[in-house]
């Protein structure tokens, strides 16, 4: 019998970057075409389920960084398949009352969100396409105050944006409703990281029928346009920050294959 969470469209003989992703991270929401091409990635570049890793340990540091600061609702566009230590429950456990709209435009992701949320009336999940940005700020408003500030979230969303979709263009639109004192929060996978085994790990996972666009640190750096960034800037994803070893690679190069930064709105 299919899984309650996986809807009847959804081909799962088609590997998946969100449920790849939700594999790497020792989460049970994937199927045997997703968990074939997440290891073959491994094979190719063995630090890739760390750097996911890494990508989740600095997702918990920056929801405590934004709370500490003010911060009550949040916005995580591109937010994937729910795994331990979600946006939600980081927020909500450093105050319950804190609000979080989750937003994706896979089924799978945005079926299962729904059941895990579901009776937690400080959540909602929409479907959409990243682009669509006045439709999400206009679902996302029915829970969200956007005349006050709100912690937007886009953690490995951007480097699937091609340069013809304008992806600082897209980001500007979210900004561009953000109030003052707002926060950006974003990853990406970095062009530039020194990891000669990144361009065969790309290859490999157009069989999910969707591209990745790693950029350099100038490129991610433009992507925050409008915002100011808060220490250190926009860095490996292990510098951002670090609490313990357990944020850090032991593999140099991996600790910087996603660049990280969190910036505000003045």
């Amino acid at each position: 019998m299919t899984a309650e969470w996986v809807p009847p469209e959804v081909d799962t003989r088609v590997p998946n970057p969100a449920r790849v992703y939700d594999y790497w991270l020792d989460g049970d929401h994937n199927f045997q075409a997703d968990r074939e091409l997440a290891e073959q990635i491994i094979r190719i570049m063995p630090g890739v389920r760390d750097a996911s890793r890494l990508n989740r340990a600095f997702l918990r540091r920056a929801v405590e960084f934004m709370v500490d600061a003010g911060i009550r609702q949040f916005l995580d566009i591109g937010s994937g398949i729910p795994t331990v230590g979600n946006l939600h429950e980081i927020a909500q456990r450093a105050d319950p009352e804190c609000k979080v709209v989750y937003v994706d435009k896979d089924p799978v992701a945005v079926a299962h969100s729904r059941l895990l949320l579901k009776g937690n009336d400080r959540t909602a999940v929409v479907r959409a396409d990243l682009r669509d940005a006045s439709r999400i700020l206009t679902e996302a408003g029915r829970l969200l105050d956007f005349d006050r500030p709100v912690g937007l979230f886009m953690l490995l969303l951007l480097h699937f944006v091609p340069d013809s979709w304008d992806p600082a263009g897209i980001v500007a639109r979210y900004r561009d409703n953000l109030s003052s004192g707002s926060y950006l929060a974003l990853t990406h996978v970095a062009a530039d990281s020194d990891t000669p085994e990144l361009t065969d790990a790309i290859e490999a996972y157009k069989s999910t029928r969707v591209e990745a666009y790693p950029r350099t640190h100038e490129a991610v750096s433009r992507l925050f346009t409008g915002f100011d960034f808060v220490e250190p800037g926009l860095v490996g994803c292990a510098m951002w920050r670090p609490q313990g070893a357990g944020d850090v690679s032991d593999q140099p190069e991996i600790n910087l294959l996603p660049y990280a930064g969190v910036a505000r709105k003045p």
